[in-house]
């Protein structure tokens, strides 16, 4: 019929083709186009090739055969009377113990009389009955002492007491060396012979050993007693000599050494500067003379030369004692002489070329990027401005300084003047919305002079007025003061100021701390507003937006937006290093750790070069790690940090903090970051707090440090004393833990700033907002970014309406009346330059 309408069928079937179960050889070479299947001979399919018994048998053997030797070669170090005692470290963990009575104990076991050590220096001790080395090294309750111990001890003895429990202290030094790594472990406990009955003395051994097992699983926990009886004594002075060495893997790629003799010679030309000789055995890794050495709390070195010295001295039950005096100086010296004499050779000098450099950091050259040649003119210019500046210092010209009105020259003399603090401030111009609606909120200003710190009265009797809440009048209550004046007056006024400083904690009245402790918890409240709003910031009204955050871009795609690393660097980065390929680079460090120096094992004297009269009349344990190359030059260092739980006060990036990274330790000022992988564009989000809960990144300029590496941050302030800090009740607090990521001075740390906006009217896809601008021109500036809102939808400007910052928005879907818009806003930030090394 052909009026007659058909429909098109929908669905289509196709029946399945045929397959023949054997190909013929022409279908099969049609079908590969010349490919050859080569599966079972690539190397990267090797493991998917058929293994015979016979063959996994084989690989056992091998493996086995591995691990032996290993071991062979790591208890060969300490085996016979030659060989490198084992450095067993006392660490008292509660404050009514005495390491040096377990050192006491240890010697009468063997019959041997104990002379007490200067504080540091190890006590030798020959074990005939064993047929090893010992050296033991009691150590006080001080815990940067703990600390240097424990990085290069093979046996940590934690003393404890049947009495008292471990306090606070002790608590914190079993958490430090678990992060910065473990050796072998054993416990001993002291008053336990007081206990009774004896019964309770089995009880306090088990709770002791289930505390101990609870901080360190993997070793088997054993709690001896040196004071219940000899034959206890002598078990565990042969669980100190049989039992295997565990290694610490970071440690391993150093060598170090722990002096059981320290010498000095001045130089002529300074007196408080010269050479220092160290004797003892290299551990660790090889030891060249080409590389620096680093003396913890004193800094790094050049090696001279590396001497043979003499065994002899090693099995004596005493060490060698440092002098401070001059004669004894020479005495000593003498000594050492007449002791390298029986078996003295160099072994190792340093070569000129290959020799590693003290230089830290590059020297930026601010001519570099100039493309003209000063004129003779301006040469003679400023010649001419030179000479005037000489003549006017040589006339003693009275300089002025702007100071507040009722301060004295001494105290004028701490102030700067405003060139001085130009550069500080061009750095952080915008450091005064830092955290923007956070910090503007910081609670009230400070007044200084109700605090009455010696600023006393004003000239004519009257009272200094506060002045901090009239912006219009800030400058009314400064006056000149002649700095001719102020260095005249410094002598005088020095102990005058030094007395204010003494009574000032006296003089602090009740509504000065009041301020001070509403800003403190104006800080805390910052934090928990950063933690529930993050980011979120208010738009001045007095500043536009589009001058206020000129700095800041948008990002369509926090991930894979471009974003040039090399982009408006800071003059900074012109003074730091950076490796081509930093993997390629410490592979091949690693690979090349055993090809030149002197071997582990071997007891040699190291003379170090120009180091400080300080540090051989320290009384402190002295400690000496070779670096690896490049180590001493300064880069951008990342590493992973986990805050600590027990720690509740803010800790805000630039914080300044104490960073112990392997074997050294600096006060730096971190940036924190998000621990995220970050995409194609290398862009991380910077965090204005270290949170708890989850791991952050830290970054700061720092010196080479190859991971992975141990990192503890403890907190730090300036004005506090370093020689009485680190004891059990002046501790700084332990901020958090981590280890050494990479060095990347690529990784971009970016701010994000959050500008919010309320809904006014909403219509289906689109809405007006406004409080996000307060001005027709900073909509159209920002119209290109990018708007999200909370509740996730994403949408863009079209139009401003009016001239109050009303402006009208378009999304991808319906708007909520109680959704907020938010625009994302970025901007790259810097670590502050200022690594100090502990001195």
């Amino acid at each position: 019929m052909p009026n007659e309408f058909h429909h098109r069928s929908s669905l289509k079937q196709q029946n399945k083709g045929f397959k023949s179960k054997h190909s013929t050889k022409g279908q099969q070479k049609a079908k590969n186009k010349g490919k050859v299947d080569q599966v079972a001979n690539s190397i990267k399919h090797k493991s998917k090739a058929i293994s015979t018994k016979a063959d996994r048998r084989n690989q056992a053997k091998l493996r086995q055969q591995s691990k032996r030797s290993e071991l062979v070669h790591s208890n060969r170090l300490f085996q016979g009377i030659s060989g490198a005692p084992r450095i067993i470290a006392f660490v008292p963990l509660c404050p009514d113990v005495n390491t040096d009575h377990v050192v006491r104990d240890i010697y009468s076991s063997v019959g041997q009389e104990y002379v007490p050590q200067e504080y540091g220096r190890p006590a030798t001790l020959y074990v005939e009955r064993f047929k090893q080395n010992l050296q033991l090294v009691p150590v006080k309750r001080h815990l940067l002492h703990i600390l240097d111990m424990a990085k290069v001890a093979d046996f940590i003895v934690f003393v404890m007491s049947a009495h008292v429990e471990v306090d606070t202290f002790g608590e914190l030094c079993l958490s430090t060396i678990k992060t910065q790594g473990v050796p072998s472990t054993v416990s001993v406990v002291q008053h336990l012979e007081t206990i009774t009955p004896i019964k309770k003395q089995t009880e306090i051994r088990k709770s002791l050993m289930e505390y101990m097992e609870h901080h360190f699983p993997a070793d088997d926990a054993k709690v001896f007693s040196t004071s219940v009886g000899e034959s206890e004594v002598l078990h565990f002075v042969r669980f100190l000599t049989q039992q295997r060495v565990k290694p610490v893997s970071w440690r391993e790629r150093h060598a170090y050494m722990l002096p059981d003799a320290v010498g000095f010679t001045a130089s002529g030309e300074d007196p408080t500067r010269g050479t220092l000789m160290v004797t003892g055995f290299v551990r660790g890794n090889y030891l060249s003379a080409n590389r620096l050495v680093h003396v913890p709390n004193v800094g790094d070195f050049q090696i001279q030369k590396i001497v043979s010295a003499g065994r002899t001295s090693i099995s004596s039950s005493t060490t060698t004692t440092l002098v401070t005096s001059t004669t004894a100086h020479q005495k000593r010296e003498t000594d050492m002489t007449m002791e390298m004499d029986m078996e003295e050779g160099v072994l190792d000098v340093p070569d000129p070329q290959r020799q590693e450099s003290l230089v830290a950091e590059n020297e930026p050259d601010p001519m570099e990027g100039e493309q003209t040649w000063p004129t003779e003119q301006e040469l003679k210019d400023a010649e001419d401005r030179v000479q005037m500046q000489q003549q006017q210092q040589r006339q003693g010209k009275k300089k002025k300084k702007m100071v507040p009105r009722g301060t004295s020259a001494y105290q004028a003399a701490w102030i700067m003047d405003d060139d001085d603090e130009e550069d500080e401030e061009e750095g952080d111009e915008d450091e005064g919305y830092e955290d923007d609606a956070n910090d503007m909120d910081m609670g009230p200003t400070v007044d200084w002079g109700a605090m009455n710190l010696g600023h006393g009265n004003t000239p004519n009797g009257q009272t200094p007025v506060d002045n901090s809440n009239d912006s219009g009048s800030e400058n009314e209550d400064l006056v000149e003061l002649d700095a001719s004046e102020n260095e005249s007056n410094t002598g005088k006024t020095h102990q005058q100021g030094e007395e204010e400083d003494e009574d000032m904690y006296d003089t602090l009245d009740a509504e000065a701390e009041a301020e001070q402790y509403a800003q403190y918890l104006a800080k805390q409240a910052a934090e928990r507003s950063d933690l529930e709003f993050p980011d979120e910031v208010d738009t001045p009204k007095d500043v536009p937006a589009r001058i206020r955050f000129q700095k800041y871009r948008g990002l369509k795609s926090f991930r894979t937006s471009p974003w040039d690393p090399y982009e408006n660097l800071p003059v900074d980065y012109s003074r730091i290093f950076q490796f081509q390929n930093f993997k390629r680079t410490k592979t091949k460090v690693f690979s090349t750790l055993d090809e030149e120096g002197v071997a582990p094992g071997t007891r040699v004297t190291v003379y170090i070069a120009d180091v400080p009269l300080e540090t051989a009349a320290t009384t402190k344990p002295l400690v000496m790690v070779s670096l690896l190359p490049h180590e001493h030059k300064i880069s951008v260092l990342n590493f992973s940090i986990t805050r600590n739980p027990e720690y509740t006060a803010p800790v805000k990036s630039k914080d300044v903090v104490v960073l112990m990274c392997g074997m050294r330790r600096y006060v730096v000022k971190p940036l924190y970051s998000t621990a995220t992988r970050g995409g194609s564009n290398n862009v991380h989000k910077f965090e204005r707090f270290l949170l708890n809960g989850r791991i952050s990144f830290g970054t700061v300029y720092a010196p080479i440090q190859y991971g992975p590496a141990p990192i503890t941050i403890f907190r730090w302030g300036e004005d506090w004393d370093r020689n009485i800090l680190w004891g059990p009740t002046t501790t700084p607090p332990l901020i958090g833990t981590g280890a050494v990521m990479d060095l990347d001075p690529t990784r971009i740390l970016a701010k994000r700033l959050v500008l919010t906006g309320h809904p006014f009217k909403i219509h289906k896809r689109s809405a007006v907002f406004r409080f996000m601008f307060w001005n027709r021109e900073d909509i159209l500036w920002f119209k290109p970014v990018q708007v999200t809102t909370k509740m996730g939808r994403v949408g863009h400007i079209r139009e401003p309406l009016g001239m109050r910052g009303y402006m009208k928005v378009a999304f991808d879907g319906m708007v909520g009346a109680q959704d907020t818009v938010c625009m994302n806003l970025y901007k790259r930030v810097f670590p502050k330059w200022g690594v100090r090394g502990w001195r």
